[in-house]
């Protein structure tokens, strides 16, 4: 883009006025035209996540086999089929005989006020979790079968995903 400008002379000069071509796109072909300033997040490099700071924490792992996992404080398993009248006394004796129970969740239905058919017992190793699957597995409380299984279980090697 091209502009002209007239330059008029001081009144001391007696000449004519002049003419100048002044061109405004010279300086800009240092600059990428089409480059657009982005803000936020990502707009530019940073180091946050170099060195150190990217790296991640992960839990160890005890083998790389499929199996149960163990809680931050126990280990968890799961009873499904647990009778609506169910109270929390029934299930904690039942489940007690295998070992020491650390915690006991059975959840209500806010509704109605009956058991929703599932607890979580909590046990403080592995063994005694164990024993009370192997135990309970299939067995009745109540006129009704439960089963029971790992709450939390590890996956396969080969279904694990890696980053």
């Amino acid at each position: 883009q091209a502009a002209r400008f007239r330059i008029f002379p001081s009144r001391s000069c007696l000449s004519a006025p002049r003419t100048m071509d002044v061109d405004y796109d010279e300086d800009e072909g240092s600059k990428p035209t089409t480059s657009r300033k982005i803000k936020g997040r990502g707009a530019e490099d940073d180091d946050r996540y170099a060195g150190k700071a990217g790296k991640f924490e992960r839990l160890a792992h005890d083998d790389d086999e499929a199996g149960p996992a163990r809680s931050i404080e126990g280990w968890v398993i799961v009873a499904s089929g647990v009778h609506e009248e169910a109270q929390e006394d029934d299930v904690f004796e039942a489940y007690a005989e295998f070992g020491d129970i650390k915690n006991l969740h059975l959840n209500l239905d806010r509704r109605t006020g009956f058991v929703k058919g599932y607890a979580f017992i909590e046990f403080e190793t592995k063994t005694e979790a164990a024993k009370a699957i192997k135990g309970l597995d299939g067995q009745v409380l109540l006129d009704q079968k439960m089963t029971v299984g790992w709450a939390f279980t590890k996956p396969s090697a080969g279904a694990r995903r890696r980053r």
